[in-house]
């Protein structure tokens, strides 16, 4: 059976919906919403709570409708600050300050998940009332099984939705069909795009980016060309760069090089209007650099330079030379940020760091940390491993012991297990017996944290919730108008 089937559906429902939503991301950004946000965005410890803030920002004669809490919740989980996200949530409903909609019902599902266990989530909902539980609060739930990987149960909630007559979107199939390409099943993925056009359900643009990843993860380049093709024939879909990363990652997968190099042209393209410019540019940067196209790497870097360049890219340009092993390149750039840094980041510096120590130049590195640090920086836990891991390679424990140390002492709580690893690479070291051993864990910690979630190298095409949100936002003012 063939992964993917074009379809001459008719879309006229959907395109409505997809206005709805752009109409009301823009609707719902208010002066009232910036002077709520502004008051709690400061406090970046989740364990600070946010209700002091909110509870003072009333008591100042401030007054919000429902409609900017909402956003202001959106945009904490922009942020993944879930907790004080749920902070709001609740804040909004107790004491009867607002009455609860399911828009809201949905969207704390989802921040139960985030902040507690899926079995938490499912006892939130079963105290749901029959007849408050709609469209969004099912598709919640759904969204919650999916992220969790519990097929039987999200299976189930689709059923469900068909029952009640919800499931005529493409994110409910959107959502299980990526569950089922994260789990490797293929066969289901071809039975709900199967169902989709039998049911006359539009095909959007995750649709395709959920088709591109299961073509990937299965080698299987004609499939992947075929949807490209259909794709972009498509007159009713707008395609979006997210989806053509995930082409381009794709096609890298499967070792066809010169195809993704053809996605990266197009990519191109989509800078000069890109809203998130920075995001793709350093997609670019990393996908030329995947592909082991040097040249291409450096003529989109030299392109970029007319307008202010982001210290995230400049990361990404620092990872994607060091792939190439160009050190020289890598000086350069260095050299570029350090002439118009005002804040000295050491993630920008870590990567020459990490150059220096990995070709035995880790005199070269103690001397660029130190130079940071004289203009403000900060060293990182990364940057003291990245240290050890060069005078161990030296041979020079004493220095790696010291290094260590200073790691230990900068790693912060939230990296606990990683700095009990650090503790035991210091105590191999101590018992100079277990050199070997030492050089493996601060290996293994340092690719760890080099591989750390971040803005730019999470898979953008297909997530485990698409516009989740955004679908429940348009539902509730529907059901508000």
């Amino acid at each position: 059976m063939k992964l993917f089937v074009s379809s001459s559906l008719s879309r006229r429902a959907y395109s409505s919906l997809q206005k709805t939503q752009i109409r009301t991301r823009s609707w719902r950004k208010s002066p009232t919403f910036e002077s709520i946000y502004r008051s709690i965005a400061h406090l970046g410890d989740p364990n600070v709570s946010v209700v002091p803030a909110l509870d003072e920002w009333v008591r100042k004669g401030n007054s919000a409708n429902k409609w900017d809490l909402q956003r202001v919740i959106t945009e904490l989980m922009t942020f993944k600050r879930f907790r004080h996200a749920l902070e709001v949530s609740l804040w909004m409903s107790n004491e009867k300050r607002y009455p609860i909609s399911p828009f809201d019902i949905a969207v704390r599902l989802k921040l139960i998940l985030k902040n507690f266990s899926i079995e938490q989530t499912e006892s939130y909902f079963s105290k749901i009332p029959e007849h408050v539980r709609t469209y969004q609060i099912y598709l919640a739930l759904l969204n919650c099984y999916t992220i969790s990987k519990y097929v039987d149960k999200a299976e189930s909630i689709l059923q469900k939705a068909r029952d009640l007559g919800y499931a005529d979107k493409p994110i409910w199939y959107n959502l299980m069909m990526n569950l089922y390409c994260r789990l490797g099943n293929r066969e289901k993925l071809h039975e709900l795009l199967a169902e989709m056009e039998l049911k006359g359900i539009c095909y959007d643009e995750f649709t395709y980016s959920v088709c591109l990843s299961a073509c990937a993860a299965a080698s299987d380049a004609e499939g992947m060309e075929r949807v490209v093709r259909v794709m972009e024939s498509d007159p009713e879909v707008v395609v979006h760069w997210r989806t053509l990363v995930t082409a381009a990652q794709g096609y890298l997968r499967i070792g066809s090089t010169d195809e993704a190099v053809e996605v990266l042209k197009k990519l191109e393209k989509q800078l000069k209007t890109c809203s998130q410019k920075y995001v793709l540019l350093a997609f670019i940067l990393n996908l030329y650099a995947e592909a082991g196209k040097k040249e291409e790497l450096y003529r989109i870097w030299m392109a970029s330079k007319d307008k202010k360049v982001v210290n995230k890219v400049y990361i990404c340009m620092m990872r994607s030379l060091m792939k190439f092993n160009d050190i020289n390149g890598m000086e350069k750039i260095f050299e570029e940020w350090e002439s118009g840094a005002s804040l000295f980041d050491f993630r920008v510096a870590n990567f020459l760091i990490d150059a220096y120590c990995t070709g035995g130049c880790v005199e070269k590195a103690e001397a660029l940390i130190d130079k940071v640090v004289s203009k403000g920086g900060r060293p990182l836990v990364l940057t003291w491993c990245h240290l050890a891991g060069g005078y161990v390679k030296k041979n020079q424990i004493a220095e790696a012991m010291r290094s260590l140390r200073k790691g230990i002492a900068a790693c912060p709580s939230k990296f606990m297990s990683k700095k009990q690893a650090l503790i035991t690479c210091l105590e191999y070291l101590q018992s100079n017996e277990c050199v070997e051993e030492a050089q493996e864990l601060i290996m293994s910690l340092r690719t760890r944290f080099i591989s750390e979630p971040s803005a730019f190298n999470e898979l953008p095409g297909v997530r485990e919730d698409q516009d989740f949100e955004e679908v429940l936002v348009s539902e509730d003012e529907d059901v508000n108008d």
